[in-house]
């Protein structure tokens, strides 16, 4: 059913705000034309707005502004990525949810969508401001065939899903903040949260959480946040279409993801060190134990971060907070 209605909303989309009449949705999906009316009316229940004309046939006059499972799912192009979709108007966390539908056997490429996170949270457990209706806050659920000690790899792995389409989709030019932070001028824009339970050779599940800035204005963030995030509509002036940002991402995800699966992480480390936040400059690193300017050179297949101190050593890390030289903000 829900294939009827992607291919009912290509059909109207595709005549540009003509009518498309209602023998010929009926030819094309091959239902009866009682059918296609009920399907019409599920549409509206979602939030469409479309005119029934006698002798013209239907046309959408207008898109759902709100977010639902069904309006995210209709309409994107994936195999299994999105193929159950959760959505909800409010929740502490996505990941949470992810999680415990985890443990109770949910598939694999299960997404959880929220228009507001009251208690969303990012690495080292810090607050993730995740405004009503303003972003996009999701967590994708994954079951991966591969050794835990590649999981980090899919944390580098969405963040180069996130600054392509910020390139090809929006126009703006995003850079990866290792390990998981997409940053647009200088200002965090989105974080990737990856969270894994697994036994010591087999992953059992990966929560992979997203949150984007999309359409805060500047004086909706909290005060403490001003001065280091942004969002998209602030850096382009104007408002995005959150539903078709999902899409893109979840399109554009499933097909990395099955890329890496079968052909591994170079292409993944060529393309991310592309978007490096820094790369061949110095910086400030800073560890619980220590503080030091370094050069970033790239990263490694583990997820590791390699660097060249002052004394021309190269060295890998694994865990650290990045900040331009002589900042440790």
């Amino acid at each position: 059913m829900e294939s009827t209605r992607n291919r009912l909303i290509e059909l109207l989309e595709t005549k540009n705000d003509e009518f498309v009449s209602g023998q010929e949705l009926s030819n094309e999906l091959r239902k009866s034309r009682t059918a296609i009316w009920k399907h019409m009316k599920e549409l509206e229940k979602d939030g469409y707005i479309i005119d029934a004309v006698p002798r013209k046939g239907y046309r959408i006059r207008e898109f759902p502004k709100k977010l639902s499972s069904n309006t995210i799912q209709w309409g994107l192009h994936t195999k299994w990525l999105g193929s159950k979709i959760i959505h909800k108007k409010s929740v502490p966390s996505t990941q949470n949810i992810a999680h415990q539908l985890a443990q109770e056997g949910a598939q694999h490429g299960t997404v959880i969508i929220a228009d507001e996170q009251t208690a969303g949270r990012g690495r080292l457990e810090r607050k993730w401001h995740s405004m009503s209706e303003q972003g996009i806050w999701m967590s994708l659920l994954l079951r991966p065939k591969i050794p835990p000690i590649q999981a980090p790899q899919l944390t580098l792995l969405a963040a180069t899903v996130l600054a392509d389409i910020l390139l090809k989709k929006v126009n703006v030019k995003a850079y990866i903040k290792w390990p998981n932070d997409i940053i647009l001028n200088d200002k965090k824009i989105a974080g990737i949260l990856t969270e894994m339970q697994a036994e010591q050779d087999q992953i059992q599940y990966i929560v992979l959480g997203i949150g984007i800035n999309v359409n805060q204005s500047h004086h909706e963030f909290p005060e403490e946040l001003k001065s280091i995030a942004t969002s998209l509509k602030i850096e382009t002036n104007k408002t995005h279409n959150i539903r078709d940002l999902i899409q893109s991402i979840l399109t554009t995800f499933e097909q990395t993801y099955d890329h890496y699966l079968q052909n591994g992480f170079h292409d993944i480390k060529m393309k991310w060190e592309s978007f490096g936040y820094k790369l061949g400059e110095t910086v400030n690193i800073t560890t619980p134990n220590h503080t030091w300017n370094t050069t970033i050179l790239g990263i490694e297949s583990d997820g590791g971060l390699l660097i060249k101190n002052p004394d021309g050593k190269t060295e890998k890390i694994y865990s650290a907070e990045i900040y331009n030289e002589g900042n440790t903000r």
